[in-house]
């Protein structure tokens, strides 16, 4: 595992120390760790949102469809 070191003023420090000690992380490098991993899925699922908007129509999501995924289901449990 790589080491970074950050300067953070003291207020965020003490914000970060007490999100540790609150939410029950060991360190302070844990939390920022989940920071980071959140931050993450939030852009990539940012992505797939746009590409899902920016995606050519498909079949509605009916009564219908959902009804053909819930076959699909039964079928496979079968």
């Amino acid at each position: 595992m790589s080491t970074m070191n950050i300067s953070l003023p003291e207020n965020m420090k003490r914000f970060v120390d007490d999100q540790v000690s609150e939410r029950g992380y060991s360190t302070s490098s844990e939390y920022v760790r989940e920071l980071i991993r959140k931050d993450q899925d939030r852009q990539q699922l940012r992505g797939l949102l746009l590409e899902g908007a920016t995606s050519a129509p498909t079949v509605p999501a009916d009564a219908d469809y959902f009804e053909s995924l819930r076959e699909r289901v039964r079928k496979a449990r079968g």
